[in-house]
């Protein structure tokens, strides 16, 4: 069988042993750490071309019957703890074997990368790098064998009940689950793997998941966007990480608060209407008379820093000269007025002929990151003076 491993016996003139083509082929200095003594076992990533992960230690069945064949590659097995690392090369494809199937239970097997060494297993004398298959039990619901040391698994093949050579053999397209994982050199980024979640091997490994550049930080794969200072993805966070983290929502960015993710730079809010009509109240009133057009509500969040600039407006006049009509704004959250219309912040006009005016002012003390509404709000000098109001808007606009 063409396995091969590096610094697993020294060539002497009268056993065989490490070759100079072993050394050259064994992934000798792919080796990231995986603890003090140990290293994180897999296979050397890489393929023809770079159109694939992998394309090593490929396990697959092309015809009926109970034979697999595994495809050449590299790969790194951690021994027994005091063993150390195998570098290990399968130089050509090879084959492996399965028994038959149960006649009653399905069960599974695993095709594996091992190393024998008689210096610290001497359970049966070998000294060598080999393929072999791990029978599991016949079972209605079968599980995985449980694996030797120092063994690489590289594919679950699910056995059938009654499989053999005769019958039609393992229904390959169906029977084999891929179990191989990358390995890198430490420092290296590690490549996904076939989306399951394999521990990291010290504070700082990175991985590319494919769809996202992760960092380990001791106790789970963190996305790197959401380090300190990164901008989470969409969909990414639920709840925020610290105090002050940002991420993106749909296009918006937002802020948590340390409860809640509020919006880091708030819209401008805008509400209009181009119905005219009349107002004859000398307290503040929210309506018009004689217009289709509903109340004009602008509909905004709060800033950080709880202060807003509003803007009214309208075009309008008054029914008896010297007299004056208003329009100014009532602001509320939750319903509770927090900033009342008033004559000091209004748009004036004092004139039978159509004019148009504005003013803007300045609101503060608002709750930041709170929904508040400013409601169109308009009066009179006299009941008997009709004020005419038409083209009215609200225009609010965060301070930061």
């Amino acid at each position: 069988m063409p396995v091969r491993s590096a610094w697993l016996i020294n060539r002497t003139e009268t056993e065989s042993g490490q070759s100079r083509a072993d050394t050259r082929l064994a992934p000798v200095g792919t080796m990231a750490p995986s603890g003090a003594l140990t290293s994180a076992g897999g296979v050397i990533p890489g393929s023809e071309n770079g159109a694939h992960l992998m394309s090593a230690l490929y396990v697959y069945g092309e015809t009926a019957g109970m034979r697999a064949t595994v495809a050449p590659g590299r790969a790194v097995i951690q021994g027994r703890g005091p063993a150390g690392a195998y570098p290990v090369v399968l130089t050509d494809y090879a084959d492996v074997g399965f028994v038959d199937g149960n006649a009653a239970n399905p069960r599974i097997d695993v095709v594996i990368l091992r190393v024998h060494d008689a210096q610290f297993d001497g359970e049966d004398g070998r000294t060598e790098a080999v393929l072999e298959v791990v029978q599991g039990e016949a079972s209605a619901s079968p599980e995985p064998p449980l694996l030797p040391p120092a063994s690489l698994p590289l594919a679950q093949v699910r056995i059938p009940a009654g499989a053999s050579a005769g019958t039609g053999g393992i229904d390959w397209a169906n029977a084999i689950y891929d179990l191989r994982v990358p390995t890198v050199a430490v420092g290296g980024i590690l490549p996904e793997s076939w989306a399951r979640d394999v521990p990291g091997g010290y504070i700082g490994q990175y991985r590319d998941t494919a769809t996202e550049y992760q960092r380990w930080d001791g106790a789970r794969w963190t996305g790197y966007p959401r380090q300190i200072g990164g901008i989470a993805p969409q969909g990414a966070l639920a709840t925020g990480e610290y105090t002050g983290q940002y991420r993106d929502e749909g296009g918006r960015l937002q802020r948590w608060d340390g409860t809640l993710w509020r919006p880091a730079v708030t819209a401008s809010a805008w509400a209009n209407n181009t119905d005219g009509g009349y107002c004859t109240s000398v307290p503040w009133v929210e309506a018009v008379d004689d217009t289709q057009g509903p109340t004009i509500t602008a509909t905004f969040t709060a800033p950080v820093s709880g202060a807003v600039l509003v803007t009214v407006g309208f075009m309008g006049n008054t029914g008896v000269d010297g007299q004056w009509c208003r329009m100014g704004a009532n602001i509320r959250r939750d319903g509770v007025l927090v900033s009342a219309a008033d004559e000091t912040r209004s748009a004036t006009v004092g004139s039978k002929a159509l004019t148009s005016v504005s003013a803007v002012y300045r609101v503060a003390g608002l709750q930041p990151g709170a929904v508040h509404t400013a409601v169109s709000a308009y009066c009179t000098s006299a009941t008997s003076n009709r004020g005419w109001f038409d083209n009215r808007f609200i225009r609010v606009d965060p301070v930061l």
